[in-house]
C-alpha cells in the first residue's frame, strides 16, 4: 500500500502542491497524513499516525526529504527505522528523489542529502538573522507586515464611528476580512492594538 505524508513549511503554508504530487504518485486521498507544524516542532500527530499505519511492504511517499524529519538526526533515524521495518521510502522531488534507504548506498546518500539540507537551512537562518540585524541597524523592525496602512486605519476608525457603516462592506473595501478589520478598530471606531501600532501611538 502507498501511504503519503505532507507537512507545511514556513515558506509554504498550503498543502495543495504536496497533496497533488502524492496523488499523482498513486497515493489515495484518504491515505495522506498531514501536519501543519513547523519542521522543528516536537509534536507531529500526523507523522506519528502515519508511522503507526505503515506495515512491511508498504511504501511511504513524501514530496521532499525535508518534510519527514524535525532535524538531521531525526530524519536519518526515521528513514533507517522504516527500512528496518521493510517499508520503502519514496521521495518525489529534490535531493533524495529516487534513493533506496534499504541499501548501503541509499543510506549513505540519505545521510549526505540530509546533511546538505541541514546545511542549507542553517545558511538560510544565518542570512535571515543578518538581514534582520541590518534592518534594525537602519531603524526598521522585522516581522509580518500590517494588513492596513496608516491612512486605511484612520479611514476605518472614522467610518466605524458611523452607525450606517456596514463592517463587512468596509472590510471588503479595504481588502481584508472582518476579523482583520476588528484587530485594528473596534465596532465603535476605537483604535485597537494593531491600529495604535500602525499609527505609532
Amino acid at each position: 500500500m502507498r501511504i503519503g505524508y505532507a507537512r507545511v513549511s514556513t515558506a509554504e503554508q498550503s498543502l495543495d502542491l504536496q497533496r497533488d504530487a502524492l496523488q499523482a504518485a498513486g497515493v489515495a486521498p484518504d491515505q495522506v497524513y498531514e501536519d501543519r507544524a513547523s519542521g522543528a516542532a516536537e509534536a507531529r500527530p500526523g507523522l506519528e499516525a502515519c508511522l503507526r499505519a505503515l506495515r512491511s511492504g508498504d511504501e511511504l511517499v513524501i514530496w521532499r526529504l525535508d518534510r519527514l524529519g524535525r532535524n538531521l538526526s531525526h530524519l536519518i533515524e526515521t528513514a533507517e527505522a522504516l527500512a528496518a521495518r521493510g517499508v520503502v521510502l519514496r521521495v518525489l522531488t529534490g535531493a533524495g528523489a529516487g534513493l533506496d534507504p534499504s541499501t548501503p548506498e541509499g543510506r549513505l546518500m540519505l545521510r549526505l542529502f540530509a546533511m546538505l539540507a541541514e546545511f542549507e537551512r542553517e545558511i538560510l537562518r544565518e542570512r535571515t538573522r543578518a538581514g534582520l540585524a541590518a534592518a534594525r541597524a537602519r531603524g526598521r523592525k522585522g516581522g509580518r507586515r500590517f494588513a492596513l496602512t496608516a491612512a486605511q486605519v484612520r479611514l476605518a476608525a472614522a467610518a466605524m464611528k458611523s452607525k450606517e457603516t456596514e463592517p463587512d462592506e468596509l472590510a471588503k473595501t479595504l481588502g481584508v476580512s472582518r476579523g482583520t478589520l476588528y484587530r485594528y478598530v473596534s465596532p465603535d471606531g476605537e483604535l485597537r492594538d494593531y491600529g495604535r501600532r500602525v499609527l505609532k501611538i
